[in-house]
């Protein structure tokens, strides 16, 4: 399966600098980001979003440099099926207390609008009472 997908990723790597076309224009041309252009070039399938998306994002550009990405996908399916489910490991880190926002510098602004409506709150309180409402 890696021989494959080597195969198919220099195929279309030799193909697009025969065509003299940057990863840039082919990102334009395809709305297909660079990093995902790069990934399939280099045979890094497992960096792409989905083995849903790597289908797609594969066909979308193996059609822009000419091929049929129809069939491709067809004759090599097995590449693009999901991967086995990998345990989970804690790991460094997963339990690191994450830092509060009214330590910080953006808990101002809150404190700020709480400190204007009791203010605000207040001067209406102190008016009604002066004009006998209250």
């Amino acid at each position: 399966m890696t021989s494959q997908l080597n195969e198919i990723s220099e195929t279309l790597k030799s193909r697009r600098k025969e065509l003299n076309i940057s990863l840039k224009e082919v990102e334009t041309a395809t709305s297909i980001r660079m990093n995902y252009l790069q990934a399939i070039e280099d045979g890094e399938m497992t960096k792409l979003i989905s083995p849903v998306y790597a289908q797609g994002f594969v066909k979308q550009y193996a059609a822009f440099l000419g091929f049929d990405g129809e069939q491709l996908i067809r004759e090599h399916i097995e590449m693009f099926q999901k991967p086995a489910a990998s345990e989970f490991d804690y790991g460094i880190g997963t339990l690191e207390k994450r830092g509060g926002h009214i330590g910080s510098v953006k808990g101002v602004p809150n404190i700020v609008w709480i400190g204007a409506f009791l203010l605000l709150f207040a001067l209406a309180y102190f008016t009604a009472k002066m004009l006998d409402l209250v």
